[in-house]
């Protein structure tokens, strides 16, 4: 069970105080469904709330006990039917996330409009997407699928 100390605890009961509960554990109680969406929970916000149907304090603080061992979570706050649970993210998922990057995405560009006159030269930050691009006025167009020549098209068939 991961340990953390009194102040480490309060700014994490600050930040869950806005949080809804992620998890709901019913009269079935902890099973491994359960547990597995609490870990998946955990791996997605690091810090969660999960509320208990059931009237037993005991049980309540058993399944705490029970959570924070087998998820290797500190547990934050118990009050009534709602527990809140934190496990810090892992750095090697961190990695992967990044490394499976797929294609151009979305890049920031800057753009200048050239002015005349009284006009003054335009700078502009601009967010494009894979198949767009800038010209040479400032504009930003998308590129477009070039029909195929009837000749392409003949030996096609």
């Amino acid at each position: 069970m991961l340990k953390l100390n009194s102040e480490q605890r309060s700014q994490l009961r600050s930040l869950a105080h806005s949080l809804d509960p992620v998890v709901m554990i019913g009269d079935a109680g902890l099973t491994d469904a359960v547990l597995k969406e609490i870990d998946v929970s955990l791996n997605a916000h690091e810090l969660i709330k999960i509320r208990v149907f059931g009237d037993d304090r005991q049980a309540r603080l058993d399944m705490l006990e029970s959570i924070c061992s087998q998820m290797e979570a500190a547990p934050i706050q118990h009050i009534g039917k709602l527990l809140v649970i934190y496990r810090p993210k892992k750095e090697e998922s961190q990695k992967s996330l990044s490394t499976d990057k797929k294609g151009k995405g979305l890049r920031t560009t800057t753009t200048f409009k050239p002015g005349s006159g009284s006009i003054k030269n335009r700078v502009k930050k601009v967010v494009l997407k894979g198949n767009e691009r800038v010209t040479a006025g400032g504009l930003v167009k998308r590129s477009k699928a070039r029909p195929a020549s009837a000749k392409k098209k003949a030996l096609a068939k």
